[in-house]
């Protein structure tokens, strides 16, 4: 798959600061370039580490909307080239993703990545920031929460609240996929808004927590690992 831009990686944080603010002007949040029914293939995007934490293992399953097969699947491994610190996920696992979707023969028409897109201090979690270079419809699904407020969403599947910032602006979902499961964070990264990224996450999220493109991913990436 043709990467459209190049992945600057910081010397410093105050570069990786100056990166973010650059490319959050590049993302757009609307939902006119994704619609759902037009959707036919997602990719899931994920990554292990080593024990040590210094060897990344990438996996990206590209999954077919209609059949909900599995139509391609890639690995690739390198080392971390930034240190872990919250907020800057994308540095330190970005050249590996990237590298994994490059090998990809399907160009996937929405990528989701198991991290946050704009719920995040500087609106640049990884699901913006590599949607950006991908120039794709992107969606962050994280486990975890990261930034912005929200009350805790009722108990039933497809529940949700919104997470908003401190001017209750609104960037993103705690969405229930799930009953009686601990909900996920779901956030616009790139060339969609917050309505379609939880209409996206739901309709994959069809037996599990997490949408079945990232959880095959996870499992692949985990298995990767434990081949070492």
């Amino acid at each position: 798959m043709l990467i459209h831009h190049r992945f600057e990686l910081p010397i410093d944080l105050a570069a990786a600061r100056r990166i973010q603010e650059r490319l959050r002007r590049r993302v757009i949040l609307d939902d006119e370039f994704l619609d759902i029914r037009e959707i036919k293939t997602v990719a899931g995007c994920d990554v292990a580490y080593d024990r040590y934490g210094k060897r990344v293992f990438a996996a990206v399953v590209v999954m077919e909307a209609g059949s909900f097969t599995v139509v391609e699947k890639v690995t690739f491994s390198g080392r971390a080239s930034f240190p872990y610190i919250p907020g800057f996920l994308s540095f330190r696992e970005g050249p590996v993703l990237l590298a994994a979707i490059k090998r990809l023969k399907t160009e996937p028409d929405v990528f989701l990545f198991d991290g946050q897109g704009i719920a995040h201090p500087r609106r640049m979690g990884i699901a913006c920031h590599l949607g950006v270079i991908l120039d794709k419809p992107s969606i962050g699904c994280a486990k975890t929460h990261l930034y912005g407020s929200y009350d805790e969403p009722a108990g039933g599947r497809g529940a949700s609240s919104f997470i908003q910032d401190e001017r209750g602006r609104r960037l993103g979902l705690v969405l229930r996929t799930r009953t009686g499961v601990k909900p996920v964070f779901v956030s616009p990264g790139h060339r969609c808004g917050v309505k379609m990224a939880g209409e996206v996450v739901m309709f994959w999220a069809r037996k599990y927590r997490l949408p079945e493109p990232l959880r095959l991913a996870h499992i692949l990436a985990q298995s990767a690992v434990n081949h070492l």
